[in-house]
């Protein structure tokens, strides 16, 4: 199997991780009845921990389908080698290590992180767009 591929299945992982602890992080302050419910009702504002992993979330699902794109494509197009797994392994270790920097309320060095996971997107990208 193309490690390109199981790249994407630990993207899922880590997909998972963002949910579920934005989603923890925000019943730990609305309550279990919030998070049993409905959610129609309009509730205070997040707190500062729960507004960022939000946040961290909704940014790696920003760059999370342009992975997919990159990596099935590159499998796809017969075009995966040792640079698009290292791009793809580049980008997924810096989604990682950005949570907790978010999570943490880290400035700067998040930004650096995510644009790491940039240059590792343009790596895989570049063979689809390059030939």
């Amino acid at each position: 199997m193309p490690v390109e591929l199981t790249i994407l299945a630990w993207a899922a992982v880590l997909l998972f991780v963002h949910i579920f602890t934005a989603v923890g992080v925000k019943t730990i302050q609305y309550g279990s009845d919030w998070n049993m419910g409905a959610r129609d009702e309009t509730m205070p504002p997040l707190n500062p921990v729960a507004g960022r992993l939000e946040r961290a979330r909704d940014n790696f699902l920003e760059t999370l389908p342009i992975a997919i794109i990159a990596l099935l494509g590159v499998v796809v197009a017969g075009k995966s080698s040792a640079g698009t797994a290292l791009g793809g392994w580049i980008w997924l270790g810096a989604r990682a290590v950005y949570l907790p920097l978010y999570w943490a309320g880290v400035p700067k060095v998040r930004t650096l992180v995510y644009l790491a996971s940039v240059v590792g997107l343009v790596m895989v990208l570049k063979p689809l767009l390059l030939g």
